[in-house]
């Protein structure tokens, strides 16, 4: 494959405090195109160039490049100028690395460039191809969200065969996965999602959870005051924050587990995602873990097995967990990558995984 001369990235141009502004050429641009050159024989050795197929959308990337964040608080920062990091899929078009070759499709922390050159220790997987599954599937059920949701219900809030749990965001990438791990491989007696509209709640009843709440009815407390009963919930999976965590700290039952995985409400607006009720974790003595999934490096493999083999039993769906914007046809291919990944901020976000394939 000949690899042209030059090639276009996207970098941050003004790093929100708030919302992103997608406009390109504005004083306020969150984002600008830029065209970088590139020389072969400047690749050294362990080191490889890749074409990139399909980029990540993650709502961690907000916070990741979010304006007043102490970095020495943040476990992987965007700045200014730099090109924007985001988990991607790719194929190795030239190798200078002993670990990979040329034509290997391999996932890791990439930017949005349409070609990148990263040192071989950057990758965080060689796709395996034999086993089948689409390649979509390692950004999302086998990829970093479908471990997130794994470690996050197994290992973060120890949900055992015939508890309850209840999952916030259930339609979203990470919680349409915690939904189907809770139910069919851990075995939870109940599972509770909580998501946005009827259309959603009732695809992730179809994904194996019980009952699904639709957060915009007035009554929603209610409802979930209803469906919990007296006996309360053992975990909660939280990918919120705000309004809806504060209410969730009262129908965990005593010395239960709540999951901090994300806290979306607040992203654009930090009053959003405040959060009351602290006296409910004192007084029923409550456990609150944040986590990333790097906490679980070294578990990968058993996740990744765990995953594959309710793949294969049909206990995990993946013909319906990843929604993919096509952007191959464009004639600027990155131009509309912020764009895509605007939708997890918006009311037309699709089910599951946002996946952008760009070639």
């Amino acid at each position: 494959m000949t690899i042209p001369s030059s090639y276009k990235k996207i970098v941050l141009n003004n790093a929100p405090s708030k919302e992103v502004n997608l406009k390109y050429g504005e004083e306020s641009s969150t984002f600008r195109i830029e065209r970088t050159t590139f020389d072969k024989n400047s690749v050294k050795d362990g080191e490889m160039v890749i074409k990139m197929l399909y980029f990540s959308n993650d709502p961690a990337q907000k916070g990741w490049m979010q304006k007043g964040i102490d970095s020495k608080r943040m476990y992987l920062r965007i700045l200014e100028n730099d090109p924007v990091i985001s988990l991607g899929l790719g194929e190795v078009v030239f190798s200078k690395s002993s670990k990979h070759s040329v034509g290997d499709k391999v996932t890791g922390r990439f930017t949005w460039e349409e070609y990148i050159v990263v040192n071989e220790e950057r990758i965080t997987k060689t796709i395996d191809e034999s086993l089948g599954l689409p390649l979509t599937s390692y950004l999302s059920s086998v990829g970093m969200t479908g471990l997130t949701a794994y470690f996050g219900v197994t290992k973060v809030g120890e949900l055992k065969k015939g508890q309850t749990i209840v999952i916030s965001a259930a339609s979203g990438a990470t919680g349409s996965m915690c939904v189907q791990i809770a139910k069919h491989i851990v075995g939870a007696s109940k599972v509770v999602g909580i998501s946005s509209s009827p259309k959603k709640c009732k695809w992730v009843e179809s994904l194996g959870a019980d009952v699904c709440v639709n957060y915009h009815d007035t009554d929603y407390q209610k409802q979930l005051s209803d469906i919990i009963g007296d006996d309360f919930v053992d975990v909660y999976y939280d990918n919120v924050g705000g309004e809806i965590l504060s209410f969730m700290l009262s129908k965990v039952k005593q010395f239960g587990n709540i999951v901090a995985c994300g806290a979306i409400s607040g992203y654009n607006d930090a009053e959003k995602g405040e959060v009351t009720g602290w006296p409910e974790i004192t007084r029923n003595r409550l456990t609150i873990r944040g986590f990333i999934i790097i906490d679980f490096i070294k578990d990968f493999a058993e996740g990744i097995n765990a995953i594959v083999g309710a793949i294969k039993e049909g206990k995990i769906n993946i013909t319906e967990d990843v929604s993919v914007v096509d952007l191959s046809k464009e004639i600027d291919v990155l131009a509309k990558v912020p764009e895509t990944w605007g939708l997890l901020f918006s009311n037309k976000k699709p089910n599951g995984k946002l996946v952008t394939k760009i070639a």
